[in-house]
């Protein structure tokens, strides 16, 4: 039992998937703070970041004149002066701050731009506090968490503090003895100890660059993992069997010329030649194909597809959500069946007679392509003869989920030919590194005839000029997506989709027909607006980022995002992407507010600046870091809790070539069991200890 965690508080940390005090120890501090000296409000310049322990004088909440949105004012005080604070969206500040609580703030100095002469903090990093605090808040280097919940930042310092007590001094560590000397890296122990609780002399730049040797042998640690798992998923695929497919026929020509819908674009048809010749080897493909929004993906799945079907193998095509699975069936089978192919949908919410038909279809063969969910998984799910599998928009799938699909086809003798899709652009330097074990086409270029969609960013004043022209774009014939960051209200004081559907609806478009569509929803009521929408008896779908991916309605051409500052750049690329997939000149408007971060006025302005999606990516990158493109953060299989592939892209390399040397030197086989076992066991089942060396 670890001390400071109840009941109450270990459900909220299983909710964010820490179950073991293993788990804990690796919810390492996104900052340090020195607070062996704090800054004094006196000294306070501008553009300088500060930490400073103060006194709350008062707080204020004012609220816009729609009562949603509120700017919290704080003034607080040491003994050397009084400092004004601004907290944008703080309306829940309100009653939780007394004048003579004792606070900790961290944050940049910035001109009030109101008052010119003043010097105030927006948005600080807060943390409530008290006078008597013990060790692990003041005289050290002390880490600050992310919170979890109501699990605040100091209960949870507190609780690791204990729980570090509780390691083992003899713990096994999971990189080598030999490796560890060559390059000079501390103890796990140590790593974790030094990491969470830096001594005093360590550099505080060095902690909040992630630079200390504690968290270089962490960071290290994590991508020394992963890239084991990708040298051994190299390994192990050159040793399996593929069937080699014949392409050369002419059946098989004029079958891949009956089922394209247009004329393939230049790229489309080098990264089709590119599939083909790796389809033609006796060893499975696997191959990442990236292409933005609207560049062809799908109809390249399905031509591969054809080509295993025509050579007497199942295809599969495996999709992140059910909206996404059924827009690819609904495409596959009007584009397929006509040619004869039959197109069967597997996703959990068929009801059971249906479900049940389709996994005989897919046990006799009769079923050539297979297009499902999370669903195609499923130990019942039995093909005939597997040969082809895709996996569309791959970052959103784990590592061991995409095997699982891939067995089915390995119960039969041979390995399946595998393509993931994304369209999420990666840079190539990145996707090269991350995605190691596969290679990787790129279509750059898309189809003729689409028109550009023009981007602009707007603020809540000009909500009813916005309104306007979307009325004028439905009644000239088109639809129009309004998107909500949350489905129902908050705490957080965002629009919600439930609760806009109603007022819109009611208030703004009386005459026009509105939808809704938000992931609460059952499959079929999903599927029952999606039919709507596509059918324009639906011509304004109010929605949540459901619609993300997996929706192609021509006819739509505006795209509004309400508190577009709280989305990615990646969300917003994609939803940007709903439009603009007809002839007629779509419009996508991002509403935010006056007031944002640096860092979201960026984001939509690189979204008004370009629709190419490589630089999105590559702004990105910049801004957020890797997660968005690789799924650390969403999938977990990487377990990157510290580790930054753009920040840390030496430490990878070298984690890579000490990676793959391991997995390929045969030699080693004993080092490299040690290694394994002490994985998870989930890791240790993927790599079968038993039959490694």
């Amino acid at each position: 039992m670890i001390k400071g965690v109840g009941p109450q508080r270990a459900e909220l940390l299983s909710k964010r998937g820490i179950h073991t005090l293993e788990d804990l120890l690796t919810y390492l501090p996104f900052r340090y703070e020195d607070r062996i000296h704090f800054s004094n409000v006196k000294d306070i310049q501008p553009n300088g970041i500060y930490t400073l322990r103060v006194q709350v004088m008062s707080g204020q909440a004012v609220r816009t004149m729609r009562g949603r949105d509120a700017i919290f004012h704080l003034l607080v005080r040491d003994a050397t002066g009084q400092l004004p604070c601004k907290f944008f969206h703080g309306g829940y500040l309100e009653g939780r701050l007394k004048p003579g609580q004792t606070l900790i703030l961290h944050g940049k100095a910035e001109i009030d731009k109101l008052r010119p002469a003043r010097i105030e903090m927006v948005n600080p990093q807060m943390e409530m506090t008290s006078d008597e605090m013990d060790s692990t808040e003041v005289g050290r280097i002390v880490p600050v968490y992310e919170a979890i919940g109501t699990f605040g930042s100091r209960a949870i310092r507190r609780a690791i503090y204990s729980a570090l007590d509780l390691l083992d001094p003899n713990m096994p560590d999971v990189l080598p003895a030999e490796l560890r000397a060559r390059l000079s890296y501390p103890s796990r122990r140590e790593a974790l100890i030094h990491t969470h609780f830096p001594p005093a002399n360590e550099s505080l730049d060095a902690l909040n660059t992630f630079r200390s040797a504690a968290q270089q042998r962490l960071i290290f640690e994590e991508f020394f993992l992963y890239q084991l798992s990708l040298g051994l998923d190299r390994k192990t695929s050159r040793k399996e069997n593929a069937i080699a497919f014949r392409l050369r026929e002419d059946n098989i020509r004029e079958a891949l010329k009956r089922i394209l819908p247009f004329k393939p674009t230049v790229a489309q048809k080098r990264v089709l030649a590119e599939i083909a010749a790796d389809l033609e080897k006796p060893a499975p493909m696997n191959r990442l194909l990236q292409g933005d929004v609207g560049s062809g993906k799908t109809i390249i799945a399905l031509q591969a597809a054809v080509i295993a079907i025509e050579n007497g193998l199942q295809a599969a095509l495996m999709a992140p959500t059910e909206i996404l699975a059924v827009q690819h069936y609904l495409a596959a089978k009007r584009i397929l069946a006509p040619a004869g192919y039959r197109v069967e949908l597997l996703i959990s919410g068929l009801k059971f007679r249906d479900k049940t038909a389709v996994l005989e279809s897919i046990r006799t063969g009769e079923a050539k392509l297979v297009i499902g969910t999370h669903a195609l998984i499923e130990d019942k799910v039995e093909f005939a003869r597997l040969g082809f599998v895709a996996v569309d928009e791959q970052h959103r799938f784990g590592v061991l989920q995409r095997k699982r699909l891939m067995d089915k086809s390995l119960a039969h003798g041979h390995a399946p030919h595998v393509l993931v899709l994304t369209a999420t652009p990666i840079p190539r330097t990145l996707s090269l590194t991350l995605y190691g074990d596969l290679d990787v086409s790129i279509i750059d270029e898309l189809p003729p005839g689409r028109t550009p969609i023009e981007t602009r960013m707007t603020t809540q004043p000009h909500l009813r000029g916005v309104w306007e022209f979307v009325r004028r774009e439905v009644n000239a014939g088109h639809q129009a997506y309004i998107v909500y960051p949350v489905i129902e209200e908050s705490k957080l004081e965002l629009k919600a989709a439930i609760e806009e559907f109603e007022r819109l609806s009611r208030e703004v478009f009386p005459k026009l027909k509105l939808g809704l569509l938000h992931g609460r929803l059952s499959s079929d009521e999903k599927e029952t607006v999606m039919q709507q929408f596509r059918k324009n008896e639906v011509q304004i779908l109010v929605a949540t980022t459901v619609v993300e991916v997996g929706v192609d309605v021509p006819n739509a051409t505006v795209m509004v995002i309400e508190h577009a500052e709280r989305f990615g750049l990646s969300q917003l690329h994609q939803l940007r992407g709903r439009i603009g997939r007809g002839a007629a000149k779509s419009h996508c408007i991002l509403m935010a507010p006056p007031y944002m971060t640096e860092e979201a006025r960026a984001r939509l302005e690189t979204m008004v600046r370009t629709d190419n999606g490589f630089e999105i990516a590559d702004t990105a990158l910049l801004l957020r870091g890797p997660g968005e493109f690789c799924g650390t953060r969403q999938s977990g299989d990487m377990g990157f809790h510290i580790a930054n592939p753009l920040r840390d892209r030496e430490l990878l390399e070298l984690a890579r070539r000490e990676a793959f040397a391991l997995a390929d030197d045969p030699e080693r086989a004993a080092e490299l069991r040690t290694v394994l076992r002490s994985l998870p066991e989930h890791w240790q089942r993927r790599y079968h200890l038993a039959r490694i060396g």
